[in-house]
């Protein structure tokens, strides 16, 4: 089965002075039902809003006179030297968005110099997306569990020959978002989805039919099942609660991925960086912690750095680049939130991001 899509094929520089600009220009070159998928959330959309706006629930306090120059927002994670604690998210079919799809983003990832997260729904193979980004380029590998364990030991075993560093469990997708927006686009995959296609061809599917074919009772069991047939780091992503970062330790998780899946699954819920302030609670510095959702400026990078997070993760910013500049755009988004970043330190004075960590944001009693 085929379905005709003609999405952009851009590649080179992009001008916008924002992620909000940005969005607004990717709407005009990526087709109605793809651009829906990848900008709309689940149901009301209450969700969706509150994992931007929540940021505006701690303030960032500017500090003078703190000998502060030229900050450094370079770090070191898992013996990986990145250029700022910011990394890709795991996001579905990048071809949506241009035809190049993820061996553009990925490209644009490791040329800036952070982490490529490979997706199961990734509309190009695991080796495509390996040689786009070169045999140096620090790549992890998000698992959507397949009902049988042959096809998820086969999965496995080829992001490990590629040379993943690590696999994301997402675990709060086991059925599908109320995406309503979908439904009123009549929205299908148009891309096939080749690294799941043992058990999902992709083309033609709603998202509930994706998701209704990979694995719906998700256990601690699956953890243990992934590190021992993976031999690498496993980071439990869907964590908001404190129940459930015991639930993934107990288990064998290496790390916790606070998400709420960009808001795309259960509306009503609350906003990562308010789920964020629990979790580190609870994980106590015992293992990494990776945050995503709503992350549009660098200021949002630094409140989630001192709230807790180890890094954080942007999502549709970068696809947003990839459709308007392929690879460069993707790397020019990597760079705006770095330069948002440096901004922000020398002004609430933190010349290191260690010196993040230490900071304590105030209240916004505002609100």
């Amino acid at each position: 089965m085929t379905i005709n899509y003609q999405t952009s094929n851009a590649e080179g520089p992009i001008d916008f002075i924002n992620t909000h600009d940005l969005e607004e220009q990717a709407k005009e070159v990526i087709p109605k039902g793809g651009y829906g998928y990848i900008s709309s959330g689940a149901g009301d959309i209450f969700t969706y809003r509150e994992n931007e706006r929540a940021f505006e629930h701690q303030l960032i306090i500017p500090h003078v006179l703190k000998d502060i120059e030229l900050p450094t927002t370079e770090v070191t994670f898992m013996d990986e030297k990145l250029r700022a604690p910011i990394i890709m998210a795991p996001i579905a079919a990048h071809g949506l968005a241009n035809m190049q799809g993820e061996e553009a983003t990925a490209k644009g990832v490791a040329d800036y110099g952070s982490i490529f997260s490979i997706s199961s729904y990734a509309s190009r193979t695991i080796e495509q997306i390996r040689q786009a980004a070169g045999p140096e380029a620090c790549q992890w590998f998000q698992l959507y569990m397949s009902k049988d364990d042959g096809v998820n030991i086969d999965i496995l075993s080829k992001a490990k020959e590629s040379g993943a560093k690590a696999i994301i469990l997402t675990a709060d997708a086991t059925v599908g978002g109320n995406r309503e927006t979908d439904k009123r686009n009549g929205f299908t995959f148009p891309l096939p989805m080749p690294i799941v296609r043992a058990y999902q061809s992709g083309v033609g599917q709603t998202m509930d039919a994706v998701y209704g074919s990979s694995k719906q009772k998700l256990s601690p069991k699956d953890v243990t099942f992934i590190a021992k047939n993976s031999s690498l780091p496993v980071f439990v992503k869907g964590i908001q609660s404190e129940e459930d970062v015991e639930r993934a330790l107990d288990a064998g998780a290496n790390g916790i991925w606070v998400s709420n899946h960009g808001g795309r699954q259960l509306d009503g819920g609350p906003a990562t960086f308010d789920s964020l302030q629990y979790v580190s609670k609870a994980v106590n510095k015992r293992v990494p912690i990776i945050f995503d959702s709503g992350v549009r400026r660098g200021q949002h990078v630094f409140k989630a750095i001192a709230s807790g997070a180890d890094l954080v993760a942007i999502g549709r910013p970068a696809i947003y680049g990839l459709a308007l500049g392929g690879a460069t755009g993707v790397q020019q988004v990597f760079e705006f939130f770095q330069r948002e970043l440096e901004m922000v330190m020398q002004l609430a004075g933190a010349q290191t991001i260690s010196d993040i960590t230490q900071t304590k944001l105030r209240r916004n009693y505002y609100m």
